[in-house]
């Protein structure tokens, strides 16, 4: 049978989802959560529900979606042999409505968490409150790599959540889910936190998801995941549906992760990553023998960008990063959203293992992609790209020289442009370039568009960046 994964999107096609946990028993609570009882006597979740559920919302998006039509009909000849218009008439656009959730977390200035994938491209935004209460929403901001987004809205006498702290979070921890199933209002649910630090769901962006055993259903992206203090620990985005159908594996973003990323969207409309400057690879048992170093966990430096952050800090290859700023490091997927959840300009301590020995190197974090310079915004157009010199097990080592796109950012300006992870930039402008260091001095030389010659797979393109 096969896996697949879904971002909780906004369309039911798209099988969005929330974390609603089936039914998860709530009587054999722990010491220190709160317990509830009815007149009856009996174990109830509803105090803690009234206070918490006005501050879930409905979303509704339209969008237009431009009808496709056949080549054919633009064909002269073929217009002309069945006595159609010479002029094609394009159809005209088509409304689309699709539905998610939300979560007020600012009850003063209307501001609602969901995800990007929710509102992506939508037209119009309308929240529907729990009393029924309707408004035009405002994007603040979208975050792709993290799949946040914020909305604001014009109103008075809202409720909202306050934020937790995600890290505290533990496995086995009760959880409940409230959002808009199916588009039929809102729904409450429970269960428990069955795994944290998930990542490698998708390619690309910033993970560390909570797994949680929630029934997941289309309308639920970017309802909100509460602990039982009533606190936000989480925004329901994605699950794993063996052919199509919930099978209680639901991730959530952590609220920590949120709350970083609404920060930025609020101050600058964006999220403006820090820039490390290296490439990293998982730390494995056989790295382990081979570096001969005794730890856990972590991630090993590969390669140092010439003139980065990282370089004039003193990280060299074959150091092992264990922890930032005193947070463990999980692996290269746990350090990159370390990374790229701070700002830039920020002074971040890493703890590494350097010939058997550990010491702590600080470095300060800069703007863009891997290839971006400080002050410098004409390599903004590559931002979102990670690029490193070709090595020997590459596709294409020892027959080209250039620079290999290893990921690429979602959403990202690179990525918008038509650059791939996988390419190969050969030249810029017509210049070859046959490492970072050369990709880098030929932006730093180009004026107006940028032509990149890259190779995909046996074909060689030409994509032009403005």
């Amino acid at each position: 049978m096969r896996s697949i994964f879904f971002r909780i999107g906004r369309t039911v096609a798209l099988f969005c989802v929330i974390l609603a946990v089936g039914t998860g028993p709530v009587v054999a609570q722990s010491p220190d959560q709160p317990q509830f009882l009815n007149e009856d006597g009996l174990p109830t979740l509803a105090p803690l529900l009234d206070k918490i559920t006005p501050a879930v919302v409905n979303i509704s998006v339209e969008s237009r979606q431009t009808a496709e039509m056949n080549p054919l009909f633009s064909d002269p000849f073929f217009r002309r042999f069945f006595d159609m218009p010479q002029a094609p008439q394009v159809p005209a656009p088509r409304r689309q409505m699709s539905a998610g959730s939300g979560v007020i977390v600012d009850a003063e200035k209307g501001y609602v968490l969901t995800n990007h994938h929710v509102i992506d491209n939508g037209d119009r935004i309308v929240i529907t409150l729990k009393d029924r209460r309707r408004f035009d929403a405002e994007l603040v901001g979208s975050d792709p790599g993290t799949d946040i987004a914020l909305l604001q809205i014009d109103a008075d006498n809202l409720t909202a959540l306050e934020l937790g702290d995600s890290d505290r979070l533990k496995v086995g921890d009760y959880v409940l889910a409230i959002g808009n199933p199916f588009g039929l209002g809102q729904t409450v649910t429970s269960g428990i936190v069955s795994a944290l630090g998930r990542s490698g769901l998708s390619v690309g962006g910033y993970e560390d998801f909570i797994q949680t055993d929630a029934s997941i259903n289309p309308g639920n992206s970017g309802g909100a995941l509460t602990a039982f203090d009533g606190r936000l620990i989480g925004i329901n985005t994605a699950i794993i549906a063996p052919s199509g159908g919930n099978v209680g594996i639901g991730f959530a973003v952590p609220a920590n992760m949120a709350r970083a990323v609404m920060d930025q969207l609020i101050e600058y409309g964006e999220v403006r990553r820090g820039r490390l400057g290296v490439v990293i690879q998982d730390f494995t048992p056989d790295l382990a023998e081979a570096l001969d170093i005794d730890t856990g966990t972590g991630a090993v430096v590969t390669q140092v960008e010439p003139g980065s952050p990282a370089e004039e800090a003193g990280l060299q290859p074959g150091d092992l990063i264990v922890s930032v700023d005193g947070q463990a490091v999980a692996g290269s997927a746990d350090l990159r959203s370390q990374i790229g959840l701070k700002r830039v300009g920020t002074e971040i301590g890493l703890e590494i293992i350097r010939d058997g020995s550990t010491i702590t190197i600080n470095a300060t974090l800069r703007e863009g992609g891997t290839v971006a310079a400080a002050g410098d915004h004409r390599f903004d157009r590559l931002a979102g790209a990670e690029l490193r010199n070709l090595q020997p097990g590459d596709p294409d080592f020892g027959e080209l020289e250039g620079v290999l796109v290893t990921r690429m950012d979602p959403g990202s300006r690179a990525e918008r442009s038509g650059l791939e992870a996988g390419d190969i930039i050969l030249a810029v402008n017509r210049s070859p370039v046959s490492s970072v260091t050369g990709l880098r001095r030929e932006l730093s030389r180009a004026e107006g568009a940028l032509a990149l010659t890259v190779q995909r797979g046996p074909a060689r393109i030409f994509l032009v960046m403005r």
